[in-house]
């Protein structure tokens, strides 16, 4: 305990203050910073805040149980779906079926377990193959622009001026012998990689010209060299959430597809077939219906939750919006 030193002698008692010896106060420790830890990354930061968020945590979750029905599905049922029996039809909740049995007699929980492989396969082939296509197209215009921006962008808009839907639905209309997961694949991902490409030709614009991509130019970088380890990592964020968000908007894009007739042939079990065949029991028994409408809403949940949790966590201005 230093003693108290009176700073005037009018002081009176209980108005003393204390000095620490100026030898003591260790400014220097203080002031010192560590230089032994390795520096932190974006990838880093994000990932600590993604861990303290429940909504992380909860869309994730979803998000594998998804993916093991659509990978393992014997993991939760050994029934088949595709084993009918008229006798049954629309029959109740029963030992091992536990959903019942919709119009043709089909166990409902099978069929819903079994019905994620479809929609989820189309979800993941879909948005591998425009986020490849649109990042590229993108990148390309954004990085060289002048006449490769100019035409690039205008094929663009006009891709994009086409609604997604519909125009799946025209694709699909001329190919109805060819029905199959690559065909709706295919016809989903030919105007899907639009808003991907508007995303990858700004944020490269906006990374082109910083000092570290003048400095690889300098070393004798080639472009393609520039454009895939200097600008496409640092333009990687905006990319990966909005790739997130739209594998729900292709799945559900899929389901409607298969719901109108024209999307996935009826050999294959999908949650918008489902739901198209249970509309004929929809005022009797709305619980056919009930199972793959929310097997398909919160498998889109998951990924617009998760797409939301990335978005944050990359993006910290969000969080304060």
């Amino acid at each position: 305990m230093h003693k108290p030193k009176l700073a005037d002698a009018r002081l009176r008692r209980g108005q003393e203050y204390f000095i620490a010896d100026t030898d003591e106060t260790g400014l220097g420790a203080v002031d010192a910073v560590r230089d032994d830890s390795a520096p932190s990354s974006q990838w880093g930061e994000a990932w600590r805040y993604l861990r303290r968020r429940p909504l992380f945590w909860v869309s994730a979750l979803l998000i594998l149980v998804a993916l093991a029905m659509a990978l393992v599905p014997s993991l939760f049922t050994s029934v088949d779906p595709r084993e009918c029996m008229l006798s049954r039809s629309l029959g109740g909740p029963e030992s091992g079926h536990p959903f019942g049995f919709d119009r043709q007699g089909c166990d409902i929980y099978s069929r819903t377990i079994y019905g994620a492989r479809a929609s989820v396969t189309v979800g993941v082939l879909t948005t591998l193959i425009v986020t490849l296509v649109g990042s590229l197209v993108g990148a390309i215009a954004g990085f060289y622009g002048g006449i490769w921006d100019t035409i690039l962008s205008r094929i663009t808009d006009i891709f994009f001026a086409v609604p997604l839907v519909l125009a799946a639905i025209v694709v699909m209309s001329m190919f109805q012998n060819r029905r199959s997961i690559w065909m709706v694949v295919f016809a989903l991902a030919m105007f899907g990689w639009t808003q991907i490409a508007r995303i990858t030709r700004g944020a490269v614009m906006g990374i082109k010209n910083d000092e570290f991509v003048t400095a690889a130019r300098a070393l004798g970088a080639s472009d393609a060299r520039i454009i895939s380890s200097h600008i496409m990592p640092n333009a990687a964020a905006p990319i990966i959430v909005y790739a997130t968000v739209a594998l729900g908007t292709f799945i559900v894009a899929e389901a409607t597809l298969s719901f109108l007739g024209i999307g996935l042939p009826t050999t294959v079990v999908s949650w918008g077939g489902d739901i198209s065949a249970a509309q004929a029991s929809l005022r009797t028994q709305p619980m056919v219906l009930f199972y793959p409408a929310i097997a398909l809403a919160l498998t889109v949940l998951s990924f617009i939750m998760m797409g939301d949790a990335v978005r944050d966590a990359l993006d910290p201005k969000a969080r304060t919006r």
